[in-house]
């Protein structure tokens, strides 16, 4: 089974445009991503997959893989389709290119769902993180997941996912990470499928893939993610660096 690791990365950026080439200790923010990526050794070929030529030149000078976008894209599952059409791959993992400090463990256990699937039942898997605090909840910006009791999604949502009517019940929420892994096979009928209704109206690519039929796994983890959003953000990054 090969396993790949994709880096998206768009360089207009609407929050922070140019973030990905912005100085992290003396490298720009997607170098550092794809050097993080490759130390984790869990992938057989890591790529950047890019709509720049700054972005594709700072890649290839390091010695490192990357992919011209042929056309734009509306979302990162659709970039990395289009690269990875002619590849001969089985797994391909979405790494966010704006995310230099690597989540090992939760990638690792991406990957695990594959390994152990023998009959090739799962389409994708996915992260989810427990939330506790009501303004987290309640905030349209984190997408919520609610699965069934064998941990496939069933729906993700940016409203409050499940509506807790019975307040005598305990109610747990997940926020939904967007890291993900496909079968190379889930992410071509992807990309090959118009936009579905529910995905127009949430404005969540993972209900596309719900609403053609895929099972997504969610794995669940406790570490939150450090992307860099933000000049603020950016700022955190070089001093835990």
């Amino acid at each position: 089974m090969k396993i790949i690791a994709m880096i998206p990365a768009r360089f207009n950026a609407s929050r922070f445009p140019g973030k990905l080439m912005k100085d992290l200790g003396g490298k720009p923010v997607i170098l550092r991503t794809y050097e993080s990526a490759l130390s984790t050794k869990l992938f057989d070929e890591v790529y950047v997959v890019t709509d720049s030529e700054v972005i594709y030149d700072v890649i290839v000078k390091a010695k490192g893989k990357a992919i011209m976008s042929k056309k734009e894209h509306d979302c990162g599952s659709d970039r990395i389709a289009e690269a990875v059409a002619d590849l001969a791959v089985d797994i391909v993992i979405n790494v966010q290119g704006d995310e230099p400090f690597i989540d090992e463990i939760s990638l690792s256990k991406l990957i695990d769902v594959f390994k152990n699937d023998a009959h090739k039942e799962i389409d994708l898997a996915s992260l989810k993180v427990k939330m506790s605090s009501l303004e987290e909840i309640e905030n349209p910006n984190n997408v919520k997941v609610i699965t069934d009791q064998n941990n496939f999604a069933i729906y993700f949502s940016r409203a409050v996912i499940p509506y807790h009517r019975d307040k005598n019940l305990k109610v747990s929420y997940f926020k939904h990470k967007g890291v993900y892994a496909f079968r190379k096979n889930a992410l071509l009928d992807f990309y090959n499928t118009p936009m579905t209704p529910l995905e127009a109206a949430e404005k969540i690519e993972a209900i596309r893939y719900l609403e053609v039929g895929k099972k997504i796994k969610m794995i669940e983890t406790s570490v939150e993610s450090i992307g860099i959003d933000t000049p603020e953000d950016l700022e955190k990054a070089k001093q835990l660096f």
